[in-house]
Order: C-alpha cells, then structure tokens, then sequence
C-alpha cells in the first residue's frame, strides 16, 4: 500500500510518496484499536522487563535504571554547561544501543535511500542516518510506536547525558580524553568536512553498554535549548520553548572538546546536515513542567510601541551631524554568552518608534562554532545606545553574517547564516525572522533556504524595490567566474524566495535600485583598471554590466555602504588610504579613511566627497577590537563593516565595526573640500 506524509522544509511543504512495510500496515492496525480504545492503558504494559531488548526492527535497547548525576561542567565546560546541578532520574526508560542506522530509518522512509553518500558520508546500511531533522526523528519515532504499541520517543537531555556519562565524572565516559583509534577527523575542519565512515558500534560501549555516545553523529534529543536552573531537579524537561532544539555527543569534524558528556547543541528543528542523526529511547516522558522560557533581553524590554513623528526628526534642524559614537558595549573579559575578543560584521535598521538596532556577530574566532549575534538599542531621544546583549545564537553553531531590514510597513526581518558547525561559507543556511513590534519580540527563526553550498552569508545591504520587492546580498568568494554577489529576492513579504541568476563583482556589495528602476551594485574585489567594480542590471538582476567606478577599491576588515536616499540621490561610504583633500581655494592636503559620497546622475559622476569626521582636532577613537585610531579633519576611521540606513526623517545612520555616526544629506554637501583619489 501507499501513503503520504508530510514534511516542513525550509517553508515549502512537500508530499512525499513512500513505500510503506508491512509494519506500518501493523501501526496502522494499532492506531484503529487505540483509537476504539482497546489499547487503552496498555502501552506501559508492553514495555519490557529484562536488561535488554531487541525490537521488530532489529533495534537492540538497554534498560537505563532511576538514578541521580550532576548535569554539566564546571572547569573546561562552556558558559551554558553551568551552573551544574543535581538532576534525579526517577524513571527506568530504554535506549538503543547505536544510533539509528540507515537500514533501520529506511524501513520507517524508504526514499531516505537516495541521500546516502551525500558529501561522501554514509553509505553502508549499518551506518548512523543523517540529513534528518528533529521532526523526521519525532516522525519516526511515532512510527515505531504505533508499530508496536510501545513508547518509542527521543531522549529528553537530561537522560541523554545521563546515560552517556553511565556513572562516571569525566570529561568522557572512557576517563578524561576519548581514544584515538575512535576519532573520526576530531579538528575544527576546513571550508568542507573530511568524509569518515559512520558505522555504528566500533567503539567501546560505556559500562551501560551504549555505544557512540562521544562523536560519530550529533543526536536530536527532544528538548528546546535553554539555560540551566541551578536548583536540583527531578526529570527536567528543558525549556518551555525556543529556536534550538538541544542536539549532543559531538560529531565527526569538529574539535576534541565538542564531544565532551556535557557539551551543549542544538540547530532549528527543521534543519538536515551531514553532522546530525539521532536514537531513540522506550519509555514514558517524564511529567515534569518545562521551565520557562527566558525573559527579554535589554534590547527587548519596555520597548515603545507608539509611532514616532519623524517630521520632528533631526533632519528638520538644517545642518546635522553626530558622531562617533561607541555602539559595541561588551564587558571587558567577557567568554560567553557574549564575547570581547572580537565584535565584527553589523546589520543595521530603524524602527517605526524612533529607535535604532543594531546587531553584530561576536566571538573569539571568525571560524568558531561560538560565534552568536548580539543587539543594542539607541532609544529614541537618547542620547548613548545600551549595553549588548544576546540576540540569536544556536549552541555552538557559527551564526555567520546578520542582516536587517524595515520594510516600510510594520515589519522588521532579520536574515542570518546558520552553520552546520564552525566556519561558514559553504557550510552555511539562510534563515529568516520576523518582529511586527520594533524589534522587541521575533517569530522562531525559518530556513529560507536549507540547502548548504549555495549562497547563504547574507550582507547588510538589504533593501525593498518600489514594487516591494525584498532583496537579500549574499556572499559568494568561490564563484567559478571571481568573488561575486548573489541575491535572494521575494515578492510576497518573505513568504518565498528566488535567487537572481547574474551576479554582482565583488563580495560584500552593497546595492541599490535606482530611479529607473536597475540596480546598481559596489562590491570589494574584482577590481576593474585598479577601480572598485560597479555592476549595473537592467533586469532585476538576471544580467549584469561592469565598469570601473571612480572609487578606490577595499580590502580585508573593510566593507562599504550603497543607499539610495529619499531625496533621489545616491549615497556611497566607503574607505580609501591615499586621498587628498582639495578645499575651496584650491589648497590640498593628504587624506585617509571613511568617507561619504553622493551621486545626483545615479552614479555616473560623484561631486559631493568628504571624509566623515567630527572635524575635531587630533584626537584618538576606538575601532574594531579595541584598536586605536587619530581623528581629524583629514584623518577618519581607517576599516570596519560598514552598515547603514536613512530613517524617514532623512538623517542617514552609518555603524562601522564598533562606532556610529548620524548625519543629513545638508551635512555631507556642507563640506569644505572634495576628495580625490
């Protein structure tokens, strides 16, 4: 026989037809006789009683007993490992043995055959299944019971490092490192992940005799992710909701320490990679509440939710400037859940109170798995934006690369990379977020598009064509033809996404629609007669031509800002080191680092060029990671990630890597001398 099933995947929903065995023509008989009541308080009777058991589909489970463990680690964990606490487990429950292999999952999913050897990772029938989401692991395990009447489900986390630790104290269950003959590539891997064979158990079990608890695969486990209470408790449940469900055990391709007892993970339910498989337990969920969620963070509490005046804005005061002024506000030492080393890469956007957001990604490596977006608010009328606070991080995935965007009709996005693990690029997913209320409050994050390998490291250059059309730039360095640009596009709000088929010169572009209608592009790299190329489409990004703009062209730490302002014209801020500043009489003098330029030709000539300084005499400001620089009327920030955008009041809002600054269109052509270059 044939049936459907139903899946969730990026958005799309998708009807997959399957071969169903005649086990599931046996659940179906089950759920009849459940559903007339006959099987009614008899699923805890079939459970087993003895040491082991082995199930219709060839599964082997061991009984785990009641018992109670510290859950976490202090010295050499990771911030969400602590405060470590007592946990009692007051119920037995049994747990497979192995990881689900692909012969077992396959005879829930047929069509899952045609994913083995994706990326060179699992073939072999007695491998650990992969490329499943949390909600095809519920799925199965739903399956599995109502094939045989018993309570087949995933293990919440609590059980699961219970059972992984079997009693022992340890960073691993095997003592205080994991041997060597079991590691399979344990390194923070390359662009790309080294294939291994992920056959199921060939380590040696833990004294429970569970196998592959440290590496091979990650494992789903059936709580959201959230911080620990340091009370003791009793069969905890996790988090009463969330983004994250809780993934553990480490994987494959990943550092030693990642597959520690206590280490930490978690991805969106609906996300599917080569890292994460899962297995199942048999028993009863224990009824305990789940926690609740976590209060707001800063940047989310008390948030006004009345719509500001901007006809009172600052741009009806003629000349306007503010600036620099420090937005990164991270505690010095700070290792997590926030990060002082290094706070990089800004998405930027006003919202319909007044206030301004920002968000940036923060962590002690660019490639680390600890990397997380963190937020700050300059509330209206203030003066100082806030201290950072926490914004969007899945547990030790790199979240590389933010955007934001206000569309103009109540709605705020947040676009971001989701890593499979550490690094980014072609590890990454894109994934969306909604708020209808200033940004106090977010939908759950969804996979615009869950597929690895085709651009998804969004650029802060977001914007909406006058057709309210939604357009995201995403990074593409390996693009066969040189570093390029691609964008995703949506005519209906977010609902669903295309990406353009031509592709912009250069990473990191910011683009722009101009009077007419084609888009205008800058991107770094891909020089044109030693020039920043610019890239013209006339047709909504389906083809491209390319010239040498008339700017000098950007390197590493730097990327630039391409707005298309309210009054009409063109606006560019970017960096340049050897410039010289020609005032109104002719005199020149030397010149470097941020400047602004406006465009009334829609980018053919350049006339208005300044640096962006407070014109202050010499004086040292901050920038990215602390480093020192000398501001002065011919000296401006040397590099950062430049995000910005013009609020409806006119007053254009620029954030490099660690400062902001406020000024008018009035402001950029009361300058007092004209670049060049």
């Amino acid at each position: 026989m044939r049936t459907k099933r139903q899946s969730d995947d990026a958005g799309v929903r998708q009807i997959r037809l399957r071969y169903v065995s005649p086990l599931a023509v046996a659940s179906f008989c089950v759920s009849i006789l459940a559903g007339c009541g006959v099987l009614a308080g008899s699923v805890q009777e079939r459970m087993p009683t003895g040491s082991e058991f082995t199930n219709s589909i060839g599964m082997k489970l061991v009984r785990v007993e009641p018992g109670s463990f510290m859950m976490g680690q202090q010295q050499g964990g990771d911030f969400d490992e602590q405060p470590v606490h007592k946990v009692n487990i007051t119920r037995p429950f049994y747990m497979s043995v192995t990881e689900v292999t692909n012969a077992q999952y396959e005879q829930f999913d047929p069509s899952h055959r045609h994913l083995r050897g994706r990326l060179g990772f699992s073939r072999d029938g007695d491998e650990a299944v992969i490329f499943v989401s949390w909600d095809d692991a519920t799925a199965f395990c739903k399956w599995l019971s109502e094939t045989e009447g018993r309570p087949y489900r995933l293990p919440t986390e609590a059980e699961w490092e219970y059972a992984c630790r079997a009693g022992t104290t340890t960073d691993y269950y095997t003592g205080g490192t994991w041997p060597k003959q079991f590691r399979k590539n344990q390194q923070r891997p390359p662009r790309e992940p080294k294939p291994v064979g992920l056959h199921v158990g060939r380590t040696t079990a833990n004294t429970w005799g569970l196998y592959d608890m440290h590496g091979n695969v990650e494992e789903w486990c059936t709580d959201w992710y959230g911080p620990y209470e340091p009370a003791e408790q009793t069969g905890p449940a996790g988090c009463s909701g969330g983004d994250f469900r809780v993934t553990r055990g480490g994987r494959h391709n990943t550092e030693l320490r990642y597959l520690r007892s206590a280490n930490r993970m978690g991805t969106l339910p609906q996300d599917r990679h080569w890292l994460i498989g899962f297995r199942v337990v048999m028993g009863q969920l224990p009824n305990t509440r789940p926690t609740a969620a976590p209060g707001p963070e800063l940047w989310g509490r008390q948030v006004v939710q009345e719509k500001y005046d901007w006809s009172r804005g600052a741009n009806s005061r003629g000349v306007y400037f503010i600036g620099p002024k420090k937005y990164v506000k991270i505690p010095p030492g700070s290792n997590g859940p926030m990060f002082s080393k290094h706070n990089h890469d800004p998405g930027f956007t006003w919202c319909d109170n007044g206030d301004l957001l920002a968000i940036w990604y923060s962590c002690r490596s660019e490639r680390g798995r600890e990397l997380c977006m963190v937020a700050s608010r300059l509330r209206r009328g203030a003066k100082e934006w806030e201290p950072a606070a926490p914004f969007w991080d899945a547990p030790d995935r790199n979240d590389h690369a933010p955007a934001l965007l206000n569309d103009g009709k109540g709605r705020l996005y947040h676009f971001n990379g989701l890593s499979a693990a550490s690094s980014y690029r072609k590890n990454l997913a894109l994934v969306m977020r909604t708020s209808a209320d200033n940004g106090a409050t977010w939908s759950s994050g969804r996979l615009i598009n869950a597929v690895r390998g085709i651009p998804n490291q969004p650029i802060a250059s977001t914007s909406v064509t006058r057709q309210g059309t939604l357009i995201i730039p995403v990074d593409w360095p390996w693009h066969p033809d040189g570093a390029a640009t691609g964008l995703w596009m949506s005519g209906d709000r977010g609902l669903t996404w295309e990406m353009a088929k031509g592709r912009v010169a250069g990473i990191h572009a910011g683009v722009a629609e101009l009077k007419d209608g084609r888009f205008i592009a800058l991107g770094r790299r891909c020089e044109i007669d030693g020039r920043m190329p610019m890239s013209v489409s006339a047709d909504a990004g389906r083809t491209w031509t390319y010239k040498a703009s008339i700017f000098p062209p950007i390197g590493g730490g730097q990327r630039l800002v391409l707005i298309r302002l309210r009054e009409g014209p063109l606006f560019v801020a970017s960096f340049g080191k050897e410039m010289t500043l020609v005032d109104a009489d002719g005199n020149s003098r030397k010149a470097s680092g941020l400047f602004g330029a406006v465009s009334y030709d829609q980018g053919q000539t350049w006339p208005v060029r300044r640096l962006i300084t407070d014109g202050r005499p010499a004086h040292q400001v901050e920038a990215m990671d602390r480093r020192q620089f000398t501001m002065s009327p011919t000296s401006a920030e040397p590099a950062g990630y430049l995000a910005g955008v013009q609020s409806p009041d006119g007053v254009i809002h620029l954030i490099s890597s660690k400062q902001y600054y406020g000024f008018n269109l009035a402001w950029l052509k009361d300058g007092r001398g004209v670049l060049k270059w």
